[in-house]
């Protein structure tokens, strides 16, 4: 059974309704019922009890998502919140870097005061604290100049900017949003890449599956950079999906469909 995004988004946030100005038009979306008067919604297809939300020109009505568009504005909005999530972690992370640059002599007396409290334990459990590879590590970190830090930071800080003005962007399906994912997320696979050769882990080879996913399914369904005839295709795709489109295409009416009041759709 497939699914049915347009009513199941009808249903979450209520229908859309509109009275065009062409005769032909305005017959087939509206309707009288012994309860009063209904029309179709542009989204699911139903009629709907109550006055139209808006009115005018087919032309200038709403371009309301619906179909394949809608499964599309979805899958948009998944990548939206995972970029929105991971900018603010490395904006989290820029604001540790930078406190640690501040403040990286007394960390380091910290460090190396509890790894000395530690050594008795250490020793008891055979485990050579002083050439630990994950001590080692951190002492290193110790040794960066503190602009060094700061400008770690700062980076940090542009790419959690970046990321977090992707994930709005793609929520509300900018197309500027969907180039500026395509552009910064190809930017970092090589960089992905690299860190597997280094270290392979299940969650890098995950993080770096779904972002060429991403890349490759934004490019492709939204027609970025020319592919698949380009902005125009996706644009004459996208209104051709419109229920006004496919009735004026149809030019015939269509048998009376399900009527549904308003307020129960709008409240389901």
């Amino acid at each position: 059974m497939s699914f049915d995004w347009d009513r199941r988004h009808c249903a979450r946030k209520g229908h859309i309704t509109y009275a065009p100005d062409e005769p032909g038009l305005h017959r087939k979306l509206h309707t009288s019922t012994a309860v009063g008067t209904a029309w179709r919604c542009l989204r699911c297809g139903d009629f709907v009890l109550g006055e139209p939300h808006g009115s005018g020109p087919a032309d200038q009505a709403p371009v309301v998502p619906r179909g394949r568009a809608l499964r599309d504005l979805f899958i948009l909005r998944f990548l939206a919140v995972e970029r929105l999530l991971r900018g603010i972690l490395i904006a989290v992370a820029a604001w540790a870097v930078y406190k640690f640059s501040n403040s990286q002599n007394a960390v380091h007396d910290l460090f190396e005061k509890d790894l000395t409290a530690l050594k008795p334990v250490a020793t008891h459990f055979h485990y050579d604290l002083d050439h630990s590879p994950v001590v080692d590590s951190i002492r290193k970190t110790f040794d960066y100049k503190h602009s060094t830090l700061q400008i770690v930071a700062a980076l940090l800080l542009a790419y959690a900017l970046i990321e977090i003005i992707e994930g709005f962007g793609l929520w509300w399906g900018k197309r500027w949003a969907e180039y500026l994912t395509v552009v910064a997320t190809a930017a970092f696979l090589p960089l992905e890449v690299y860190e597997l050769t280094e270290k392979v882990s299940w969650f890098k080879i995950a993080t770096l599956t779904l972002n060429v996913l991403a890349v490759l399914w934004i490019m492709l369904a939204k027609r970025l950079f020319g592919l698949r005839g380009g902005a125009a295709a996706f644009e004459a795709e996208r209104r051709g999906t419109s229920l006004l489109e496919v009735e004026e295409a149809a030019g015939e009416t269509h048998p009376p469909l399900p009527v549904r009041s308003r307020s129960a759709a709008d409240n389901g």
